[in-house]
């Protein structure tokens, strides 16, 4: 079967995502979707990405099986609110024009990008009651996106888990999205058969600085795809229409020389200390 441009390029992101995956514990869909985008619906693209995330999510959790007992109950209040986000993301991608569809999940994944990028950290105190209607917001995210990665770093970030805790608690979570998203997207008559086209299509680096470059490498084509949909809706005109790639990739180039800078005088100090 000859392959189009669309699916060799996604198969490429597509290897590049689950390597990412695999060394922090998310980034599947952050670095999948952004670019599948630009040559698939959300309608025909997510069910596909969700039946892959439901068997990496299983397979890193149960790497990260250990640390389950020590993480489920802080997760417990999200996964209680997940599935009302779940059902109403997963009706408006049945329900809503293509090009609409793309426009949001553009305009929600650029800010929680340039937000991780910035790196800012502000522990939550009311942990449990600020769970619940986090999870419904996590559930409507990834029934619309299928990306939660950036939202539940920043949290877990904030709220001071360590690696192995992290990425159990991401995996709990996740393994409870993709698996509830699958299941409504089954009985929203989602699952077409370009969907699963696409589904069979489907650490040295040191672990921070290969995710702030995954974050950049998203900032540009979330904002190019943004831009494209400007069009595409006709709300913006010709060179306007990329005012907001221009704008988010000129914002993350400050960040990513705030961070380097950072790196640098971290790498100096500790050598001059050896």
């Amino acid at each position: 079967m000859e392959l189009g441009a669309g699916t060799v390029v996604l198969i490429a992101i597509t290897l590049f995502a689950a390597f990412v995956n695999g060394a922090l514990g998310y980034g599947f869909s952050s670095l999948t979707v952004p670019v599948a985008l630009l040559f698939h619906s959300n309608r025909i693209l997510n069910p596909a990405l969700v039946l892959v995330e439901v068997f990496i999510n299983l397979y890193v959790l149960f790497l990260n099986r250990s640390a389950i007992p020590a993480v489920w109950r802080r997760v417990a209040p999200i996964l209680i609110g997940l599935a009302p986000g779940i059902a109403l993301g997963s009706y408006l991608i049945a329900s809503l024009h293509p090009a609409w569809l793309k426009f949001g999940t553009y305009a929600l994944l650029l800010p929680l990008i340039l937000v991780q990028a910035a790196g800012l950290r502000r522990p939550i105190r009311a942990e449990k009651l600020f769970g619940v209607p986090f999870g419904a917001g996590l559930g409507f995210l990834y029934s619309v996106t299928t990306i939660s990665g950036p939202p539940l770093a920043v949290l877990f970030n904030n709220q001071g888990l360590v690696k192995k805790d992290f990425r159990a608690g991401l995996a709990l979570i996740r393994v409870a999205e993709s698996v509830l998203t699958a299941v409504a997207y089954w009985h929203l008559g989602l699952y077409v058969a370009e969907s699963q086209s696409i589904f069979w299509a489907i650490r040295r680096l040191d672990a921070e600085t290969f995710r702030r470059v995954c974050m950049s490498f998203d900032v540009w084509i979330v904002g190019f795809g943004l831009s494209r949909v400007l069009l595409e809706l006709d709300l913006a005109q010709g060179a306007a229409a990329y005012g907001p790639m221009l704008a988010a990739g000129l914002l993350d180039l400050y960040l990513l020389v705030l961070y380097f800078n950072k790196y640098v005088y971290l790498r100096q100090n500790r050598s001059a200390a050896g």
